[in-house]
């Protein structure tokens, strides 16, 4: 688990963002630069856990843009990947 905080000193109008990385659940890709494309299980700010999808730097103190989905996403996003003949 990781328990991260990201001030958002650049633009004051934002909230400080909290997360936790509560499961890794696998690494779908590494650049060059050693940034991972991740699918985890993070709290975002105290909140109930949900599924997530981004880049993370080495250290996951910095991340890409990404998608965050419910369990009931990913079990359809399981099946309709199911259905795509590959």
């Amino acid at each position: 688990m990781r328990l991260c905080h990201i001030d958002k000193k650049e633009n004051m109008n934002m909230p400080e963002l909290k997360y936790e990385i509560v499961k890794n659940c696998g690494v779908l890709s590494e650049s060059a630069k050693g940034w991972t494309k991740e699918v985890n299980l993070v709290s975002w700010n105290d909140r109930a856990p949900k599924y997530d999808i981004r880049e993370w730097a080495p250290d996951h103190q910095k991340m890409g843009k990404g998608v965050t989905l419910s369990p009931d996403e990913v079990i359809l996003l399981r099946d309709l990947l199911n259905e795509i003949d590959l």
